[in-house]
């Protein structure tokens, strides 16, 4: 027995408006599997690809094993050169992964093969796509985006899995406080409900990417990866039009980054056990009293 969770709505194509309506005001997850049928990456990016382009390039990996308190959120655990890396992913499951890459720095010309979706939606951050490559052992952890955008993730070269949360979910998941993560010991996919009471009644989304397809994640959602092949990601970001949401954007990154990550340097374990305990309670609390509502 796991979270309740319901497929994810898939389109083929979608019109602005019906887009609009339908999940950017409601903030409604969706897999658009025609969007990139233009795109030139859709048939150009391969892993040899990335090789011939990028291969020289080294680059910082992570991995499944629960953060470190006295680091930053996101310090890599090795790194390697992007060739060995992606012969690597290639050969056989690891879980080791590249975590919110700007590959388009180095290699400029990337940009040629894709297409922001400016047709559906304004607001993209141009000098913020982002790549992410996985094997089919690793796993991005339980979170949602720092700074809060909308996201068009679309995959290539294997499958992924996806569970979504809504943002209202937040203390039920046992987030922890001052930071965009939740507590790393339960199992997403088979989550202990004994230990973990506060899970149970969570609903959420589940879906599937294959090659091309892209999903459609609202600004907030909390989201949790598998990589079942070795494959990659593109991450498109964009601003919601609010100028109330732009602010809590800016708010969670000087909050949840900067000051969290200074706090966890100089307070080490003694601040992550604080915090993974103040989880639990808050996350015990928002059971009891039905949230959310």
């Amino acid at each position: 027995m796991g979270f309740i969770l319901r497929p994810v709505d898939t389109v083929e194509t979608i019109t602005p408006e019906d887009f609009r309506s339908d999940y950017l005001i409601p903030r409604k997850p969706l897999v658009i599997k025609g969007l990139t049928k233009t795109w030139p990456a859709r048939e150009k990016w391969t892993i040899d690809y990335f090789k011939e382009v990028a291969g020289e390039l080294n680059v910082p990996l992570y991995d499944n094993s629960k953060a470190d308190p006295s680091k930053p959120i996101n310090s890599a655990a090795a790194k390697m050169k992007m060739a060995d890396y992606l012969d690597l992913i290639r050969s056989e499951p690891t879980e080791l992964r590249i975590f919110l890459f700007n590959i388009f720095k180095h290699v400029p010309e990337l940009l040629n093969d894709i297409k922001l979706p400016r047709e559906l939606m304004g607001g993209f951050i141009e000098s913020m796509p982002a790549m992410f490559f996985g094997g089919s052992n690793s796993v991005t952890f339980l979170h949602y985006d720092i700074d809060k955008p909308h996201l068009f993730h679309t995959h290539f070269g294997g499958r992924k899995q996806i569970i979504l949360f809504d943002y209202k979910w937040k203390r039920r998941l046992y987030c922890i406080p001052n930071a965009t993560y939740a507590l790393e010991d339960y199992d997403v996919l088979n989550p202990d409900f004994e230990k973990f009471p506060a899970l149970k009644g969570v609903e959420g989304y589940e879906l599937f990417l294959e090659h091309g397809d892209t999903l459609f994640m609202p600004g907030s959602m909390w989201h949790w990866m598998k990589y079942l092949e070795g494959s990659f990601s593109l991450s498109l970001r964009a601003w919601d039009e609010s100028f109330l949401q732009k602010a809590e954007s800016l708010y969670s990154v000087v909050t949840r980054g900067g000051i969290d990550s200074i706090l966890k340097m100089i307070l080490k374990s003694t601040y992550a056990q604080f915090r993974e305990k103040l989880a639990i309670k808050r996350a015990e609390r928002a059971l009891a009293k039905g949230e959310p509502k």
